[in-house]
């Protein structure tokens, strides 16, 4: 992307009901991204364009500009002896799949009954509002080897 800019910030995510899903933080380290590169929910993304660095701005953002509304036609049902160990799956967990083409897919194995696996591939934040407290630390040129060469080795979103 053309004049792209990454831009640094320090985030705290909760739910409606104050839990906490995430924060930069808690972890120390603030969160960097380029603009426009799509590798931020959109709600998230635009609100730190309308930011100005060292700006501080609360959000809440609906589900259809997180990570989307639940959908039950992502939760699959598969019988038991279809898969390797699948009476030893970890119920109320997460595991991960392998997608066709090899990319780790999780999924949170709701149940197992009836000698099938209820199998949840629905991001956990779906059909969740998300609440963000977020600071701009800083907004830069992106430099050429991150962003608008197509030779990014594991940026997925800028050209």
């Amino acid at each position: 992307m053309e004049n792209s800019k990454m831009v640094t910030v320090h985030y705290k995510g909760t739910l409606d009901d104050g839990s906490v899903f995430d924060s930069s933080y808690d972890r120390g380290e603030p969160i960097r991204f380029v603009e426009g590169a799509h590798m931020m929910i959109p709600g998230f993304e635009r609100a730190v364009n309308a930011m100005q660095p060292g700006e501080k701005a609360t959000v809440h953002i609906e589900p259809k500009d997180a990570y989307g509304d639940y959908d039950e036609r992502n939760v699959q049902v598969v019988p038991v002896d279809q898969i390797p160990n699948g009476d030893k799956l970890p119920v109320g967990q997460t595991v991960f799949f392998r997608s066709p083409i090899g990319a780790p897919m999780p999924a949170l194995i709701q149940k197992i009954e009836d000698g099938k696996v209820y199998i949840d591939f629905n991001h956990s934040l779906a059909g969740k509002a998300l609440n963000f407290e977020i600071e701009l630390i800083s907004r830069e040129d992106a430099p050429a080897t991150q962003c608008g060469t197509g030779s990014c080795e594991g940026c997925s979103g800028c050209h």
